[in-house]
């Protein structure tokens, strides 16, 4: 067994009383035959559940496509794999001599497996009360920068569509502060836009999370969006 598992409980805020279910969570099919696919499916049901739950209370009016797309964007691989890799699992995961070496530990799809496979650990060592704590604690900082405003696309994309429309120059994104340990930053990233005098601030817990918040901010600030909607 892995002697820094403990540190890796420290980063997902969960300390495993069965510590064998963890660590079969961390293993990958190349490893061995029993492997974590099983609890990877059980952990995507839930994480599906319970991001669909949030958004169900915390979208009163939305519909159900809107719903739909943004449960998509909230447990797609991309957005599960920055989470993996804040949490440097890759450190942990158990993988086949064939997969060590063509680097499966940076894989994405790798990444995004073995964190859904925690979380249906969580549920089976601790039961669906605290695998939907876990679940709503990691993903805080994507549920606070959704909005019902065309779904289909990220403010980033947005704001960079409202700007090129009036052949303005693109919006720049610089970070200007991270705080915290490296295994819970928060980032400070300012969006420039040449249409506003003052630049707009978005903040998260990766660079990509908070530039979508200034880009949100610049859109309202631009009064194409509503702060409300």
């Amino acid at each position: 067994m892995n002697p820094d598992l403990s540190r890796l409980e420290r980063k997902l805020g969960y300390r495993f009383k069965d510590q064998d279910l963890m660590v079969l969570a961390l293993t990958h099919r190349s490893f061995a035959g029993r492997n974590n696919e099983r609890l990877e499916f059980l952990g995507d049901a839930i994480l599906n559940f319970v991001a669909g739950e949030a958004l169900f209370e915390r979208f009163p009016q939305a519909r159900e496509g809107q719903l739909s797309r943004l449960r998509a964007r909230l447990v797609k691989g991309e957005t599960l794999a920055v989470l993996a890799r804040g949490f440097e699992l890759g450190e942990y995961l158990r993988l086949g001599s064939g997969e060590l070496k063509s680097g499966g530990f940076r894989r994405e799809s790798i990444l995004a497996d073995a964190l859904e496979a925690l979380i249906g650990a969580i549920y089976l060592d601790a039961g669906m009360d605290a695998a939907r704590e876990r679940v709503l604690d990691w993903l805080t900082g994507e549920l606070d920068g959704l909005t019902l405003v065309d779904t289909n696309k990220d403010p980033k994309t947005r704001l960079q569509e409202f700007l090129q429309s009036r052949a303005c120059e693109l919006p720049r994104y610089e970070v200007v502060d991270v705080q915290g340990e490296p295994h819970c930053r928060t980032f400070m990233v300012e969006c420039q836009v040449s249409l506003l005098n003052e630049k707009t601030l978005g903040q998260g817990g990766s660079r990509r999370i908070a530039e979508q918040v200034a880009a949100a901010a610049a859109l309202i600030a631009l009064g194409v969006e509503n702060g409300n909607d």
